[in-house]
């Protein structure tokens, strides 16, 4: 049996990885700027989070959530602690796209109403509605596209209110900063705005968090860089440092009941240990500070490139725009200069989503890297 091939692939096998530097099986070393979609929060291999698995896995690493896990209980209340947000209460899933569909399914059940407002260059997932709420038409099955979805421009309040005056609007699902699609991001106006808006029209404010949450725009969570409170909040990537794992927060607003979401895999024993190993690295090493500090040292070392004609983004999710197609330019960053980067919908950006324990001298080394890679390519 073959793979189905949906992946282009390098010509790169990682065999070990440790913090921020990937080794392949001919003992190549590579300066790991991307993370696996952003995924590695607290480093590749971290000792404390590895001893944590290895020891949940000697005693229990799976049961149903048809009885007590009091690991669900300790991630809960830790992430409430250092999120700020010890008033909602949490849903764990598997995946980034599982969250984003509880929270529009937990929604509509919240409000009888269907309709998502979306925004453009979004992507919230493959799955049945976070793929309908996504803006690529080549990911979206004709069975995703019976979904009612409006998506409109980021930062034009005047469109949204304009659609949830309507009244059918169920929901509106924004990135607190956008991923896939580019970096763009709104601004505190536009996110106040929204905020008070869909409190007036009984619309439920959805932030998908999956990428730009826990820790890395220097916040908890980016959408706290505003000063708004969503309804409903959507995370996984750096939530497992690459164990699966998801969950939204959800505002005192909603209701539980018996049923109303459900999950076979989310929030395992195993899942638990590495959401908790997670948190209490990120708060031990005071790795936002250093995302800080790293994003302060990184907009003024990127000044050195003068190709460069913007950077976008915040903290550690950031992307380096040029004038030109940046393809080869990462290929040639990955196979020639042993750095990965990451792209974008915007074909002119390079992402850049390291590990959060990422230091300055990473940062020197893809300076130099960038501009001897420029200079060659002219």
């Amino acid at each position: 049996m073959n793979l189905f091939d949906v992946y282009p692939l390098y010509n790169i096998t990682p065999v070990k990885a440790l913090n921020c530097t990937i080794t392949d099986e001919n003992g190549v070393e590579y300066l790991d700027l991307y993370g696996g979609h952003g995924v590695i929060s607290i480093g590749h291999t971290q000792p404390d989070y590895v001893a944590k698995l290895k020891n949940q896995l000697d005693n229990i690493g799976f049961y149903s959530n048809a009885i007590q896990n009091p690991l669900q209980v300790e991630l809960a209340e830790k992430l409430g602690k250092l999120s700020g947000l010890e008033e909602y209460t949490l849903f764990l899933c598997s995946s980034g796209a599982e969250a984003n569909e509880n929270a529009l399914k937990l929604a509509s059940f919240h409000n009888g109403k269907s309709r998502v407002i979306a925004f453009d260059n979004s992507f919230h997932g493959r799955t049945s509605a976070a793929v309908a709420v996504t803006d690529n038409k080549k990911i979206v099955a004709p069975i995703n596209a019976q979904q009612i979805v409006t998506f409109l421009p980021l930062n034009n309040i005047e469109l949204v209110e304009n659609e949830l005056k309507k009244g059918d609007v169920s929901s509106v699902i924004i990135e607190g900063i956008q991923g896939v699609g580019g970096l763009d991001q709104g601004t505190t106006e536009f996110f106040q705005a929204l905020e008070k808006i869909c409190e007036a029209y009984d619309a439920v404010l959805i932030l998908d968090e999956v990428q730009s949450g826990y820790g890395r725009s220097g916040k908890f969570f980016a959408h706290q860089h505003h000063n708004i409170k969503a309804d409903i909040i959507c995370l996984a990537k750096g939530m497992g440092n690459g164990f699966p794992i998801g969950g939204i927060l959800i505002s005192p607003k909603f209701t539980a009941s018996y049923g109303l979401l459900g999950t076979t895999f989310g929030g395992n024993h195993l899942a638990c240990a590495a959401g908790i190993a997670v948190l209490d690295v990120i708060e031990s090493q005071k790795l936002m500070d250093n995302v800080n500090d790293v994003y302060a040292y990184f907009l003024e070392a990127i000044k050195q490139v003068p190709e460069v004609i913007k950077v976008k983004g915040k903290g550690l999710m950031l992307g380096v725009e040029f004038d030109f197609d940046v393809s080869t330019l990462r290929k040639k960053m990955i196979i020639d200069k042993h750095i990965f980067t990451g792209n974008a919908n915007n074909k002119n950006l390079l992402r850049i989503l390291p590990p959060l324990t990422i230091k300055k001298k990473a940062i020197d080394t893809f300076i130099i890297a960038l501009k001897e890679t420029l200079a060659e390519l002219k």
